[in-house]
């Protein structure tokens, strides 16, 4: 399931609100992944804005890993910033979804918690 929240602001503006948000929820970005930019150092055009921005609170990544390692292929969280016609889309995979896979209650216990915060970076940030 996504959680999704249109936004007027430019790419810039959003990069630094969702900087500012991350890290009042002791988030970190580790990463910032330009789509656009990638495919066009291949040779491939896509003219669409499309950033992918990798997000990760390491007390959060230690308790899920400590339950199962397995997980480490679902990390660093991903907010999507990209565009429609309408304007700038925000675009998170709920951890909860991703995580329904794990039967261990500490997994979920931890994806909830973390959806809370994505979802509060995410309006924060549109």
């Amino acid at each position: 399931m996504l959680y999704e929240k249109l936004s007027d602001k430019t790419i810039d503006e959003i990069d630094l609100a969702l900087r500012d948000s991350a890290g009042r929820h002791q988030f970190g970005v580790l990463h910032v992944h330009d789509l656009r930019q990638a495919m066009k150092n291949k040779g491939v055009e896509y003219h669409r804005q499309c950033s992918v921005f990798e997000l990760c609170n390491p007390r959060h990544a230690k308790r899920v890993l400590e339950a199962d390692p397995a997980v480490s292929s679902m990390l660093p969280c991903r907010i999507s910033v990209y565009e429609t016609s309408d304007g700038l889309m925000l675009s998170a995979i709920l951890p909860s979804a991703m995580m329904s896979m794990f039967s261990d209650p500490n997994i979920k216990e931890v994806a909830e918690e973390v959806e809370v915060v994505l979802k509060a970076m995410i309006d924060e940030s549109a």
